[in-house]
C-alpha cells in the first residue's frame, strides 16, 4: 500500500472520529443536532467522500502500474524499489549522493530516483503547527524562484442605471499587482553517526521533526511581522487600520473593540469562508473572558476534536504565536479574509549533507533550506486592532 493511500485512510478515520464526537456531544446533552452541528457533519461527510474517491483512484493507479510492470517484464530491466526518506538521508551520509530536493508532488511514479512525497508533507505538516500562516494563507507552490507577479483588483466596475436607448458608461475596473520573490530560510541539523547507521533509528522522522519545527517557526514569524525590507511583507505589516483602542488601558481591547474591528471590513469580504480573526495566546485568553450585555461569553470553544475551530461572535479564531501582545501602539489582533494574504513557496525543500563539517565529533550534518515570500493582495481586506497610544 502506498503512502498516499495510507494517508487517505488515516484522514478518513480521523473524519469519522470527528463525526462521532459531534454525535456523542449532542447525546451527552440528551438533544438532537442543531443546525451548526448538522452543517459541520455534512461538511465532514463531504470530506470523507473525497477521501474515499482518492483511495479508489490511487488503488486503480497501483493496479495499472502492476499490470504494466508484469507486461513489461522480460522486455526492460526491472525498476528499483522506491526509496524512503531515511534511505535517501543515509545515502547522503555515506557519500553516495551530495544533496536532494524534496518537492510537493501530486503523483508519484516509482523509480530509483523518486523522492517520496511523505517526507515533504511531514515537514510541512509540522511547520504548519507553528502558526497559522501556512494554513490560512493562499499558498502558491512554484518550481523556481523567479519573481512572481500576482495581479490584484483595486476597484470594481461601477455599473449605473440607464434609461432606454441611453449609452452605457465605460466602467473598466482598476488593476494593480504584487510581486513575490524568494527569500531563503534554513539551518543545519546534526546526528551522531552511530544513529545514522542504526537501522532501528528512524532518521527520516527525526530530521523531518527538526526541520519542520525550525523552518515553520522562522517562516511563520516572517510571514506575520516581516517588514518587507529584505524579507517578506508580513500580514500585520500589510494590513490596514481597522480599530484604535482606548487610552489608559495599556493597549487592551474590549468586546466592542473586536466587534468594531470585524465590521470595519467590507461586508462582501466578511462573508467569505476564509474570513477570520488572528491573535496570540495571551490575547486569546483575554478574548475568552469577554461577554455581551446579557453576560454571555462571546468566545465559543470548538466541541469537535482535531480540525475544529474556536469562534468569537460567530467568526473563526486562529492562534498565531507571532502576533504582538496587547500593548501601547501594538497591533495585537487581525480580522479579514486571511486568504487575501499570498504565500509563495519556491523550489521545494533543498537538502545537502556533509560528513566533513563535524568530522572530529563523529557527526553528520544536513543543511535544510526553503525559499518563500508573502504579501497581502488587498490591505483593505485584512484589518488590525492597535492599542491606544497612552
Amino acid at each position: 500500500m502506498s503512502e498516499f493511500i495510507k494517508t487517505q485512510h488515516e484522514l478518513r478515520n480521523n473524519l469519522i472520529t470527528q463525526v462521532r464526537e459531534v454525535l456523542d456531544f449532542a447525546d451527552s446533552e440528551a438533544r438532537g443536532l442543531d443546525d451548526a452541528e448538522v452543517s459541520k457533519i455534512n461538511a465532514i461527510e463531504a470530506d470523507i467522500a473525497k477521501a474515499d474517491n482518492s483511495i479508489t483512484v490511487a488503488q486503480r493507479s497501483e493496479e495499472r502500474n502492476l499490470e504494466a510492470s508484469v507486461a513489461a517484464k522480460g522486455f526492460i530491466p526491472s525498476v528499483s524499489e522506491e526509496r524512503s526518506a531515511t534511505d535517501i538521508f543515509r545515502a547522503m551520509a555515506s557519500g553516495e549522493q551530495r544533496g536532494h530536493s524534496f518537492e510537493r508532488r501530486g503523483v508519484i511514479v516509482g523509480s530509483a530516483n523518486t523522492v517520496p512525497k511523505s517526507f515533504y508533507d511531514e515537514v510541512m505538516d509540522l511547520a504548519k503547527l507553528q502558526g497559522n500562516m501556512l494554513t490560512t494563507s493562499d499558498v502558491i507552490n512554484t518550481t523556481s524562484g523567479e519573481d512572481l507577479t500576482i495581479p490584484t483588483l483595486t476597484a470594481y466596475s461601477a455599473m449605473t442605471l440607464k434609461g432606454a436607448g441611453a449609452a452605457l458608461d465605460d466602467v473598466e475596473p482598476t488593476y494593480s499587482s504584487i510581486v513575490l520573490g524568494a527569500y531563503k530560510v534554513g539551518g543545519t541539523i546534526q546526528a551522531d553517526n552511530s544513529l545514522v547507521v542504526d537501522a532501528g533509528f528512524d532518521l527520516g522522522a527525526h530530521l523531518a521533526k527538526q526541520a519542520g519545527v525550525g523552518i515553520g517557526t522562522a517562516v511563520n514569524a516572517l510571514l506575520t511581522t516581516g517588514t518587507g525590507s529584505s524579507q517578506p511583507t508580513g500580514i500585520v505589516t500589510a494590513s490596514g487600520e481597522g480599530k484604535v483602542g482606548s487610552t489608559g488601558v495599556a493597549g487592551a481591547f474590549t468586546a466592542d473593540d473586536i466587534l468594531d474591528l470585524i465590521y470595519s471590513v467590507d461586508g462582501a469580504v466578511r462573508r467569505a469562508s476564509t474570513f477570520g480573526l488572528v491573535m496570540n495566546t495571551s490575547s486569546l485568553g483575554a478574548a475568552r473572558k469577554l461577554k455581551d450585555t446579557a453576560g454571555n461569553y462571546l468566545y465559543n470553544i470548538s466541541q469537535v476534536g482535531p480540525g475544529g475551530q474556536d469562534t468569537f461572535a460567530g467568526f473563526t479564531v486562529y492562534e498565531n504565536p507571532d502576533m504582538a501582545d496587547t500593548a501601547l501602539d501594538a497591533k495585537s489582533v487581525l480580522a479579514g479574509d486571511l486568504a487575501a494574504y499570498k504565500v509563495r513557496l519556491a523550489g521545494g525543500l533543498q537538502v545537502a549533507s556533509s560528513t566533513d563539517f563535524a568530522f572530529q565529533n563523529d557527526l553528520t550534518t544536513w543543511r535544510f533550506t526553503m525559499r518563500f515570500d508573502g504579501n497581502a493582495a488587498h490591505a483593505s481586506e485584512i484589518k488590525h486592532f492597535v492599542g491606544g497610544a497612552s
